[in-house]
């Protein structure tokens, strides 16, 4: 049976992490008590809950110090038939009192005790241990909610039939390296369309964009040596058991150079994989806002 534990600052997106999975076809149960994972599991696989893909649960700073502390004994215990994995949210404390503040939500932390700000540096602390066992890491800081549920869907959608899921994302490095990368490449040694203010509007999905970067004999070899390096070792992700790869192409703005790379990496990729996905991180920021 699949388990995913959902855990992560308060503020950072646990709720719509939990939706989407309840939309992927997984039982959830928000706020358990950590002490209480091994009893959930157990029953639900003695009764058999063959229309459910998996367990979602959530477990976070509500939970009690002493079940807190104990999260990675619990999880070491679990049936050898669990197969489980931790997603931990996470968001630059800067964020979460902006969207504290948005919402007028209480922390669960804060009140006559303690502030905001030292409410969430408070969570942050209880929930290292929790953060140490995570398999996978989400900054949400600069991500929409629509944004969130892609790459959950994309991380944890039914495994197609070659055993392995791949998402192709640029960025800007400007904003940080993307934290659930896998693989990273970094295109900023390649010729700037920025430069030219005809090209400084659009972005490497552009047919002019694209024209002036393959004008450059070097695009083309930089590219061509991702991909083909990623089709010499990808098969043997697949044979380490991995369900999913991040390969993240980054440039100094997330708008030129990585999204034509990425977009060409992405295009040689589905020639061999089915289940591959492409992601504009820094395209999708200029979207919504």
């Amino acid at each position: 049976m699949e388990l995913v534990i959902i855990s992560g600052r308060s503020g950072s997106g646990k709720s719509t992490a939990l939706h989407q999975l309840e939309d992927l076809g997984f039982y959830c149960v928000d706020n358990l008590p950590a002490a209480l994972l091994p009893t959930l599991t157990l029953q639900l696989e003695k009764e058999h809950y063959e229309s459910f893909r998996g367990i979602a649960v959530c477990i976070d700073v509500r939970n009690s110090a002493t079940d807190l502390a104990q999260v990675a004994k619990v999880i070491e215990a679990l049936p050898e038939s669990i197969n489980s994995q931790v997603l931990f949210l996470n968001a630059k404390p800067s964020v979460l009192t902006q969207r504290f503040s948005e919402t007028r939500r209480r922390h669960p932390l804060s009140g006559d005790r303690y502030s905001l700000p030292e409410a969430i540096a408070l969570e942050s602390e209880l929930l290292e241990g929790l953060l140490q066992e995570a398999d996978w890491v989400i900054d949400t800081s600069d991500l929409t909610l629509y944004d969130l549920r892609a790459l959950i869907s994309s991380r944890l959608q039914p495994p197609n039939r070659e055993g392995l899921s791949l998402l192709v994302e640029s960025f800007g490095f400007k904003r940080g390296v993307p934290t659930d990368a896998d693989l990273v490449f970094d295109a900023r040694l390649l010729p700037n369309p920025h430069w030219e203010s005809t090209l400084r509007p659009l972005t490497g999905r552009d047919t002019e964009v694209a024209q002036f970067l393959e004008a450059h004999q070097q695009t083309g070899l930089f590219a061509d040596d991702i991909s083909n390096m990623l089709l010499r070792w990808l098969p043997l992700y697949k044979e380490s058991q991995r369900s999913y790869v991040t390969i993240a192409i980054g440039c100094t703005g997330g708008q030129h150079r990585s999204v034509y790379i990425a977009e060409r990496i992405f295009r040689d990729l589905k020639q061999t994989y089915a289940e591959v996905q492409i992601r504009h991180r820094e395209l999708s920021r200029m979207a919504t806002g």
